[in-house]
């Protein structure tokens, strides 16, 4: 309960700072660039998460299709066999 205590004083503490930066001129321009490097952070996080769950769909289609080919010709040879 008390690590609980001084985590929420420390989150608390920590907007009354930025209030307290963001008034000064110079505080606002550094929190206006770590806002659009984080902003950048995050976009190129997003875009390497599109590019990833692209090539799985991408992997998963061509698994897919490799397991239909491989049963159709499994059935193409038992009914060669059967003949």
């Amino acid at each position: 309960m008390k690590t609980f205590v001084w985590f929420v004083l420390g989150i608390a503490g920590g907007f009354v700072v930025a209030h307290l930066v963001n008034k000064d001129p110079r505080g606002h321009e550094l929190l206006s660039q770590v806002d659009a490097r984080i902003g950048e952070f995050t976009d190129r996080i997003g875009d390497a998460y599109r590019d990833q769950e692209a090539q799985l769909v991408d992997l998963v289609a061509e698994a897919k299709d490799a397991a239909s080919d491989a049963a159709e010709a499994a059935k193409n040879a038992t009914a060669k066999l059967t003949d």
